[in-house]
């Protein structure tokens, strides 16, 4: 059977932020992918015009076996395995190219939601497992990271395609919380890509099982 073909994305440091550590997970799988898959990185701009695009062309080219977007949850403290998305925008900040969409939707006309189609509680269970804190999230924000999620699963789904998709939250780095007056929670790049090593090793588990 062919080692499947994961792809995984992050975002680039927004906001006030210099670090993003779903950027640095995907280069650091990337290198060296988790058991039992092979994984092409992509890095997504933080910008609500041109992200969908990219991500959604590299769906269609690299025909994945399943897709993982990662982005960067301030305030969180244990990686958050999200099981929906909202068709809306509502951007607490501008993006980084000054973008901020209200009330807007994600797809005009499409579904109110999108649950993600990834085994996200045999995926918390094997992040768990190798000691890190990981949850089921029922709030992908209306940032960014719920947009790309929305339309990724929309976009499977009006192509009839079981392409396992979905979305999981890193809490912040340690030093960026170490330049804030106020810092909040943290973890260590080590213990993210552990982390989503684990999930992504349970995913390869699951599809072998050919139960996606």
């Amino acid at each position: 059977m062919e080692t499947p073909l994961v792809l995984l994305t992050g975002f680039e440091p927004f906001g006030e932020r210099a670090r993003n550590p779903s950027e640095r997970v995907v280069q650091r799988l990337r290198r060296r992918p988790p058991r039992g898959t092979r994984v092409e990185g992509l890095v997504l701009p933080v910008d609500a015009v041109r992200a969908v695009p990219l991500l959604l062309e590299a769906v269609d080219r690299l025909q994945p076996r399943a897709v993982v977007c990662l982005g960067e949850a301030p305030g969180r403290p244990a990686i958050s395995l999200e099981w929906v998305a909202v068709n809306l925008l509502e951007f607490p900040i501008p993006d980084n190219a000054g973008q901020k969409p209200q009330g807007e939707p994600v797809v005009p006309g499409g579904p109110a939601a999108y649950f993600s189609t990834l085994p996200l509680r045999e995926m918390q269970a094997a992040i768990r497992r190798a000691g890190i804190p990981a949850v089921l999230s029922l709030s992908a924000g209306a940032y960014l990271c719920n947009q790309v999620m929305y339309a990724l699963l929309h976009h499977l789904a009006q192509g009839g395609r079981a392409v396992p998709a979905g979305f999981i939250h890193l809490p912040s780095l340690p030093e960026e919380e170490a330049e804030r007056d106020r810092p909040g929670p943290s973890m260590s790049l080590a213990l993210a890509a552990r982390g989503v090593r684990a999930g992504l090793e349970a995913l390869a588990a699951w599809l072998a099982l050919g139960l996606g």
